[in-house]
């Protein structure tokens, strides 16, 4: 097969599936080994790129899938007539952030750091696809667990979640102790 020929067939596969293909499956379904795909997605993304073209194809991990570039969301959200989508609240951030850093993790676990209910938190972050179940843990109950998704990477430009910022040092971050003290000093 020419190269030409299997571009068209990576294409023609990342354009039909819609969601993310893992690359054991593009392989398969391609007949290209998986340490030529990488390359073989560069090559797509460069005539992309030459042809000025709406789309891009983003590596999600252990996977590929093809978009559109973010400069044309507004005019696709326009055409899909799709209602406003509502932001984040603070409360779905913070569980959101808890997930992301600690999966897989049970509502127990997330509410246990936050110190209040999530399950309408849980729960929304996994209709809007940003969390999903990734089992359940072995103790009596069994609560489910759950993880982040490739929609969570792709919202917030990640390609995976070692591109996660690293978290705080708690020896940078002052304590209400040491903010008394200033607020102390202040006053005299």
């Amino acid at each position: 097969m020419e190269i030409n020929d299997k571009l068209a067939v990576l294409e023609a596969i990342l354009f039909a599936c819609g969601e993310p293909v893992e690359i054991y499956r593009l392989s398969q379904a391609s007949g290209i080994d998986t340490a030529t795909l990488p390359s073989m997605i560069k090559l797509l993304n460069d005539r992309y790129d030459e042809q000025k073209s709406a789309l891009k194809i983003m590596r999600l991990e252990s996977s590929f899938q093809m978009c559109t570039r973010a400069e044309y969301a507004l005019c696709i959200k326009k055409a899909l007539d799709t209602k406003k989508s509502v932001p984040l609240s603070n409360a779905g951030m913070e569980a959101l952030t808890i997930i992301a850093y600690n999966q897989p993790v049970s509502k127990g676990f997330v509410e246990n750091v936050r110190g209040v209910d999530s399950s309408s938190v849980i729960n929304n972050l996994v209709e809007k696809g940003l969390v999903e179940e990734a089992g359940r843990l072995d103790v009596p109950g069994k609560p489910i667990v759950y993880k982040t998704t490739p929609v969570f990477l792709r919202s917030f430009g990640l390609s995976s979640l070692a591109d996660l910022p690293p978290l705080p040092d708690k020896s940078d971050t002052p304590s209400f102790f040491d903010l008394s003290a200033e607020e102390e000093t202040e006053d005299i």
